[in-house]
């Protein structure tokens, strides 16, 4: 077979007539959603009530309501606990429950209770590593959701927490269990992509703006003090919506990246084998064309130096010709792969298809399940580690974000030239500034930020030279909820 070199195969194949029309065709069903996988095969459950596991789960809006769901839906687990800090939220998912589950606003008092098993969590970000490490300490097993952490230290804290307690502990990066993606992985590792140069994973997603920075009262109904944690408490609430835009916001989310590029990027790494974090970082995006007080980016590229490959995180939250979410290119020198919810297909260098790649699913939750009735941690498709290290790759980008300045799109460009990268780089940027031009933002009007170059030592996940980076790895908790350090684990 003949051997292409990658820019051959970016010559032939042009890479906006790509993302229109192929990768996203993939994406059509979001990542993020349950429905991805094939249900639990009832077949393979505990069927006596003695052997039920009882299941807790934290924070009920919207996707721990899944998760209720998904645990009462089997024969083997019960639904003991509903904890939410918006007592009118959890009081209300609680009551559509048979198995009529105690609600609590204060997750530590179900941790208490020796007969809960596992605990699930769907919180804000903010939350997610400490409840975890909680859960753990007290003798649960975890499913938790993504991103696993809001910054790199406390997701390496829920990894040793779950070691030293040996604790089985899930991340809720379902496409680990998706049976295209194991496929894709193998076919993959037989070589016959090639030697693979360019990974790109693509989040597009139309929103709204937020509104004006205002002077709000969290809901009646919340405990803020407990809704805030490990995070300040911001008081008066700058955003309307005080449930769902806390995303936008540097103090408890980490925008789109965070929400649900972590997906593709994890499903990227599987496929590939990537290990760590990378060489280094560069991201360069800014909040343009939504006049709102939210701080992250609407548009936003992160470029990852892992020695032989590029990668690429691209995030959109402008309106965009077809809107798709978790799309994922692999680009080697036999062809290229592009998957997404839709599927998985392989191409050749010329573009012709050759073939779409295909296996079992599995639900994600039956295989936690599975994974704590063996009490074998290589049972899990999602590990904490691996969630761990897809969360942080998300982070390294962010943190280049968060230290940025604005800069003209000639010193961009000139940047992007500079970097020991994938020639894609330059492609995209040009893409992304007619991108923002469709959607009437002038980034020489209204510049963007460019963020600095950021080299990493990923053995020790932290930067090189950067203590303003190393600043960031974690943050100033507010007593008492608190992760501990490393020593007093």
């Amino acid at each position: 077979m003949k051997t292409y070199g990658r820019s051959q195969i970016m010559k032939r194949l042009s890479r906006r007539l790509f993302l229109e029309e192929t990768l996203l065709t993939a994406a059509t069903v979001s990542v993020g959603s349950s429905r991805v996988l094939v249900a639990a095969d009832r077949t393979k459950q505990s069927r006596s009530p003695n052997e039920r596991l009882s299941v807790a789960v934290i924070g009920v809006r919207s996707r721990g309501g899944a998760h209720a769901k998904a645990f009462d839906s089997r024969d083997d687990c019960v639904v003991s606990y509903i904890c939410d800090v918006d007592s009118a939220i959890g009081e209300r998912v609680a009551g559509r429950f048979k198995s009529k589950p105690k609600f609590v606003q204060d997750m530590r008092r179900m941790f208490d209770d020796k007969s809960v098993d596992i605990v699930s969590i769907a919180t804000p970000n903010h939350w997610h590593s400490l409840a975890a490490i909680w859960a753990m300490q007290a003798g649960k097993d975890v499913y938790v959701e993504k991103p696993l952490s809001h910054n790199i230290s406390e997701g390496r804290r829920m990894v040793q927490v779950a070691r030293k307690y040996d604790r089985i502990c899930q991340g809720g990066t379902q496409y680990r269990s998706s049976g295209s993606n194991h496929a894709a992985a193998q076919y993959i590792r037989e070589g016959k992509l090639g030697q693979v140069k360019l990974a790109h994973v693509c989040t597009y997603r139309s929103r709204a703006s937020i509104g004006p920075a205002g002077r709000y009262s969290p809901p009646p109904s919340v405990d803020y003090n407990l809704w805030s944690g490990p995070a300040p408490m911001e008081l008066p609430v700058r955003r309307k919506n005080f449930h769902y835009d806390w995303h936008w916001f540097w103090d408890w989310g980490g925008g789109e990246l965070a929400n649900n590029s972590v997906h593709p990027v994890d499903a990227m790494r599987m496929l590939v084998g990537l290990k760590g974090l990378g060489r280094g970082v560069l991201s360069y995006g800014g909040r343009v064309g939504m006049d709102d007080c939210a701080e992250t980016p609407s548009v936003q590229v992160t470029i990852h130096d892992f020695g032989p490959i590029t990668v690429v995180q691209e995030v959109r939250n402008l309106k965009t010709a077809r809107p798709k979410r978790g799309a994922t290119l692999i680009v080697g020198t036999e062809g290229y792969l592009s998957g997404g919810a839709g599927g998985t297909s392989v191409y050749d260098p010329e573009g012709k298809l050759i073939q779409k790649l295909s296996g079992p699913n599995e639900d994600h939750f039956a295989n936690f399940v599975k994974a704590v009735r063996s009490r074998k941690r290589e049972d899990l498709n999602a590990d904490i580690n691996e969630g761990h290290i897809s969360t942080a790759v998300v982070h390294v980008g962010n943190l280049s974000q968060r230290l940025g300045r604005p800069a003209s799109p000639r010193e961009i460009q000139q940047a992007l030239e500079t970097l020991k990268v994938n020639e894609n780089v330059v492609e995209t940027f040009q893409e992304i500034r007619r991108h923002l031009s469709d959607n009437g933002v002038d980034i020489e009007k209204t510049p963007l930020t460019l963020g600095p170059w950021l080299a990493i030592d990923s053995d020790n996940e932290e930067f090189i030279d950067s203590p303003a980076a190393n600043a960031m790895l974690t943050r100033d908790y507010r007593k008492p909820f608190v992760v501990p350090a490393a020593n007093d684990i």
